[in-house]
Order: C-alpha cells, then structure tokens, then sequence
C-alpha cells in the first residue's frame, strides 16, 4: 500500500475526477490518441458525458499501478 499512498501523493493536486487533458497530464504526457486508446479499451475506468471523458483519479491510480501500465512503460523505454 506504500507505493498508493505515493501516487495518492504525487497526483493530490488534481481534483478527483480528471479530465482527458489532466489524465494525460497524469501519465507523463501521454498522446491524445493513446488516452483515448485506454478508454476504448477499457484499460481505465471513465465516464464519457456530452462528448467529455471523466476518469476518477482513483482509476488512474488503479491504472498506474497495475500490470498492463507496467508492459507500456517497458515497451517505451525499448523503442527509445
């Protein structure tokens, strides 16, 4: 639970539900079309409302710490 609390830290400044541009903000400066990619495929958890994304920051959290943002983060530090 130590490496939450970490990323309950790091992102305290945002409010808890984000938007697109604040999520991408939230993961490094992440393409658009690759956080809407994560949408599509469900890779985070949001709502789309009037044509506006709404991610909990609880799910980006969820996301940074789970396996699958893990492969990415490798998979970028090989194509570098």
């Amino acid at each position: 639970m130590a490496r939450r609390r970490y990323y309950e830290k790091l992102f305290e400044e945002y409010p808890d539900v984000v938007t697109l541009i604040q999520f991408r903000q939230m993961l490094g400066g992440v393409a658009d079309s690759t956080a809407r990619k994560l949408m599509r495929e469900n890779q985070v958890f949001h709502y789309f409302i009037r044509r506006t994304y709404y991610i909990p920051k609880n799910s980006v959290i969820d996301y940074v710490m789970s396996k699958e943002y893990a492969r990415y983060k490798k998979q970028l530090k090989v194509r570098i």
